[in-house]
Formats: structure tokens, C-alpha cells, sequence
């Protein structure tokens, strides 16, 4: 197994970061895989692979490139640099771009654990490369980046509440499958049969949250380690479809009924408006019309406050029936689940 054997310092100098890039990479895995796991899945790829497929058409280096790259368990590195703290996607994409062609041919041979197809004996991977990954940014990710980006920060959020609720141990044994805290300073990462990795004290640790279902962990020489996961599921998800019972709906209303459904797991008002699309005031209001009516309670968390179903709230939930409301939200999930390293 990818084995991480980190001080306690340097775990507890980590941090969590929001990376344009790893997003824009996530989703092009998606793109690459072509099938999603479930109808948001589909959704999202109904929209934008047609454009990926027509940009591969355009350029025949472009898919042999991508299926070397990604290879089985391990990605080529040139093409998927480990993000810094606040970097843009252009300026980690210029890191793609400015590979040396003799080092982006030596990365695919490793992914592929082969020799490389003739079509990309050549020197312009790196471009060719840095191009594709800027088409997934412009046209696929960029246009909704915000609102991914609130999801995102929502993720964050959360992990850090239950670091204060758990400690560091729960939240990576959470992070991913194949991720587990085995004490005496050692993470699992993957399960990948890798030799163990020591991370040298004042090294940077990063963790990376995206919403396609993927991830994947990363170094740069032995300053900087990142390990990029999806986030909460609850908080990936297409909120146009989910279904909520058409009982509850009638009764509460559209808004809190799906504020009612979305509280089976503890979230705050900040994760609420970012994965809901309501404004704070209307979230806020409802929330306090559902605890007035013992339906959801509050609890601390650190410094957050999270708010969650009541006993009465799951039983309200659960006899309103499975009739559902076209307005509810549908879990969207993203991507299938190897890893870099």
C-alpha cells in the first residue's frame, strides 16, 4: 500500500486549499473515463462530451496522449503538477507547458509501463498537453467555477469542524477509499503496493478537495505533498433533482423540505447556501421556522455551528412518503477513482 509516514508537526501544519487546476484535471478524467455513475453523471457528460470528443478529433495526438498519461495507477507527471498554495490554473498549467519534451516522453513510459506509441514520439507533448487541459478549463469548468468553488470552500469547512470534533485521524481515514490514519505518524494514502514514503520535517502537506468523484496524491521533490479528494458527497450534488418526498413538500414547502432532506448529514449555514443556491437570510429563516418546529436541531462544532434532523425530523421525513417533487436536489457525483501516485 502508498504509505506517508508524517510528523506530528508537520500534520498539524497542514492545510486544506482550493486548487483551479485539480479541479480542471478531475473533470477531464471524467471526460476521459465518458461514463458517469449515475444520472447527474450523465447529465455532465451529455453537455460537454460531445466538444471534448470533437477537440480530440481535431487533434490525433491528443487522445493517445491522454490514455498514456492517465495510465492504470499512475499519472504522468508532467501533466498533473502539484498545485501551490493560491496558484492559479494558468500559472499551474504554464508548469505543464514548460516541460521538457525528453522528460514528458520518460513520464509516459512510466504510466504506461511500456514503450510509447509512434504518434507521440515527439517534442511537443507539453504543449499539446497544457492546450487540452486550458480547452477543459474554458469550456467545461471555468463558465461554473464559482459556484463549484462555494461547494468547495463548504467541503473545507466541514473537514476542519471535524478536525475540532476528531482530531486529524478522523478526517483522513475520511477523505477517500484507501485513505486510513494507521497511528505511530503513518498515513495510508492508496492502495497501491508503493514503497513507503518519508515526508521530511517543514514540508509542505496540502489536501485538496474536488467535485468530480476522483483523486489522486502528488509531490513536488520533498517541499510539497498534496493529496487531492472528492469532496462530501452531500456536497456534490446536483440540487435540481434529488428527489424529495411530495408529501413534505406540501406540508413545509419546497425550500425547507429540501433543507429538511439535505440535513440527514450536520452542515452549517455556509454549506447549506453554497450547495442549495439560496441566499443566506432565506436559509437562515427556514432553518429557524424547522428548529422552532423541533424538526432540526443546532450543535457546535469548534467554531462552527452545524445544524441537523431531529428524531422528529426523521420520522416527518419517512412518513411523508416516496412520492417525490421535481424541484428536490439529485445527488451528482463525478469521475471514477484512481490515483497519481
Amino acid at each position: 500500500m502508498g504509505l506517508w509516514q508524517i510528523d506530528t508537526d508537520t500534520l498539524a501544519r497542514s492545510r486544506f486549499v482550493l486548487s483551479p487546476f485539480a479541479e480542471t484535471f478531475a473533470s477531464l478524467r471524467l471526460l476521459h473515463a465518458g461514463t458517469g455513475a449515475h444520472p447527474g453523471e450523465e447529465a455532465w457528460l451529455r453537455a460537454h462530451l460531445p466538444g471534448y470528443r470533437a477537440r480530440l478529433a481535431a487533434d490525433p495526438v491528443a487522445g493517445p496522449l491522454v490514455r498514456a498519461a492517465l495510465g492504470t495507477s499512475w499519472i504522468a507527471d508532467f501533466l498533473c503538477p502539484t498545485s501551490c498554495v493560491g496558484e492559479s490554473f494558468e500559472r499551474t498549467v504554464s508548469r505543464v507547458r514548460s516541460a521538457r519534451a525528453g522528460d514528458a516522453r520518460a513520464d509516459l513510459r512510466v504510466s504506461l509501463r511500456g514503450p510509447l506509441p509512434a504518434a507521440l514520439e515527439r517534442d511537443d507533448l507539453p504543449e499539446r498537453a497544457a492546450a487540452l487541459l486550458t480547452y477543459v478549463w474554458e469550456e467545461t469548468v471555468r463558465p461554473h467555477w464559482q459556484r463549484r468553488r462555494r461547494v468547495l470552500e463548504a467541503d473545507v469547512a466541514a473537514r476542519t469542524a471535524r478536525v475540532g470534533q476528531g482530531g486529524w485521524a478522523a478526517v483522513l481515514d475520511s477523505l477517500r477509499p484507501g485513505t486510513r490514519w494507521l497511528g505511530e505518524s503513518r498515513f495510508q494514502v492508496n492502495l497501491n503496493a508503493y514503497p513507503p514514503r518519508e515526508i521530511a520535517a517543514g514540508a509542505e502537506l496540502l489536501f485538496m478537495p474536488v467535485t468530480p468523484r476522483t483523486g489522486w496524491v502528488s509531490w513536488e521533490g520533498r517541499e510539497r505533498y498534496a493529496v487531492v479528494y472528492p469532496c462530501l458527497g452531500v456536497l456534490a450534488e446536483d440540487h435540481a433533482h434529488r428527489p424529495v418526498p411530495a408529501g413534505l413538500v406540501a406540508l413545509v414547502g419546497t425550500a425547507r423540505a429540501g433543507l429538511l432532506a439535505l440535513l440527514g448529514t450536520p452542515m452549517s449555514t455556509t454549506q447549506l447556501v453554497a450547495v442549495t443556491g439560496q441566499g443566506l437570510g432565506s436559509v437562515g429563516r427556514h432553518l429557524r421556522v424547522l428548529r422552532d418546529a423541533g424538526l432540526v436541531e443546532r450543535r457546535r462544532a469548534g467554531r462552527s455551528v452545524l445544524y441537523v434532523r431531529t428524531a422528529a425530523g426523521e420520522v416527518l421525513l419517512e412518513a411523508s412518503g416516496t412520492g417525490t417533487e421535481a424541484a428536490g436536489p439529485r445527488v451528482t457525483r463525478v469521475g471514477a477513482d484512481p490515483v497519481r501516485r
